[in-house]
């Protein structure tokens, strides 16, 4: 096994490594080995392989290689068979009921999670004194490989909505690989929803010391990713109920200035989720579960962001609970009047700064937008959900 640059010899360490897998019968054994290969010598792990009964036999296939195997000093392996799809966050926490470490290790078994990187996390952990290590792809050094433009503009506004929507302070708290000592999970009530057990650690626990190191996540070669309209689906349900643990700590904020720009950050973090939906839903009509002309698609494109931007502002932005038949429709009304007229302005103003004030189209757009958005934050503040403007 190899041995980690700086780590003291003289002080041994006990390490649960949770590995989920769902249909990873091509990597687990592949991934098993290479975490072994690459752990530090003074280290005790076990590697915990937690199976949501996959269709592929993952979990019989690691149970075969396990009675096997070759044994390795300080290096035991372990598997959890479930009987159902449960869950990425679930399984996770089931393998963390079964460790026997201090320190927890959570990462993926399709090689997107280099294990190289563990032994580097292990020492920050130690070097920094922190409470947790999160292997980051967005800060400086870190990167990632062989992503589509469509899932890395997914990723960020993932990343955008969990920092400025639940002010979380971790550059990439959607972060699959990561380790943390194990106490800190004291006094935690998992909601175990969706797939980032991270971001509810983070927004639950904000008091611990975070360190990110930078790695590469390398996208998987074999095998499919697991994201789909179900995992997306979750994250926003995570969000939403993050969002309301986080509201009930915190004390009501008294000052105006305050108020009116995080209730601004939150409508247009909401604008931008629906910039997002717009995108997606545009391309699933024109080729995904359909093959309707482009326009068409996007004019449902357009109709589904409006209507999610105006549930996310009523419920996140607003906090208005009120859902009766009438409100919500004279509500919705407004909010499409508004949008509307936003969309004018913008194209108005545009129009404008180009042909006349000879400006570019770049810099055009960019102060249009800014004041659509600015316009329709404050009219829908004032008319729509009933708020004086300033505060």
């Amino acid at each position: 096994m190899a041995e980690a640059e700086g780590v003291n010899q003289g002080n041994s360490a006990q390490v649960s490594i949770i590995i989920p897998t769902y249909n990873e019968s091509r990597n687990i054994i592949g991934i098993l080995k290479s975490i072994g290969e690459n752990l530090p010598k003074n280290i005790t792990a076990e590697a915990i392989v937690v199976d949501d009964n996959s269709p592929d036999l993952t979990g019989k296939i690691v149970e075969d290689y396990l009675k096997n195997v070759k044994k390795i000093a300080g290096y035991t392996m372990d598997i959890i068979h479930r009987t159902s799809k449960n869950g990425l966050s679930s399984a996770i926490l089931s393998g963390i009921q079964r460790a026997k470490g201090d320190l927890i290790v959570v990462m993926d078994s399709d090689f997107s999670h280099p294990p190289h990187v563990i032994p580097k996390m292990l020492e920050s952990l130690k070097k920094y004194q922190c409470d947790m290590v999160v292997a980051s792809r967005y800060i400086n050094g870190g990167k990632i490989n062989g992503w589509t433009l469509k899932r890395k503009f997914m990723s960020k506004i993932a990343t955008l909505i969990a920092t400025k929507g639940l002010g979380v302070k971790t550059k990439d708290p959607m972060s699959g690989f990561f380790v943390f000592k194990k106490n800190i999970l004291k006094g935690i009530n998992f909601d175990a929803i969706g797939y980032k057990i991270l971001l509810e650690i983070l927004v639950k626990k904000s008091g611990i010391a975070v360190k990110e190191i930078p790695y590469t996540f390398e996208n998987r070669n074999i095998g499919s990713s697991k994201l789909d309209s179900s995992t997306v689906t979750d994250y926003f349900k995570s969000v939403w109920k993050l969002y309301k643990f986080g509201k009930s700590k915190e004390p009501e904020e008294r000052r105006n200035s305050v108020r009116f720009i995080s209730k601004a950050s939150r409508f247009y973090t909401v604008g931008l989720s629906g910039f997002g939906v717009n995108y997606l839903i545009s391309l699933l009509f024109a080729g995904g579960i359909s093959d309707l002309w482009y326009l068409h698609a996007n004019l449902i494109g357009i109709g589904a962001s409006i209507t999610t931007n105006f549930l996310l502002n009523k419920t996140w932005t607003f906090g208005d609970r009120d859902f009766s038949k009438k409100r919500t429709l004279k509500q919705y009304g407004k909010f499409v009047t508004f949008s509307s007229l936003g969309a004018l302005v913008q194209l108005g103003m545009v129009f404008y700064l180009v042909d006349s004030q000879n400006l570019s189209y770049p810099i055009s757009l960019v102060l249009a937008v800014l004041t659509a958005a600015f316009g329709n934050y404050v009219f829908n503040k004032k008319y729509t959900f009933k708020e004086k403007v300033w505060g």
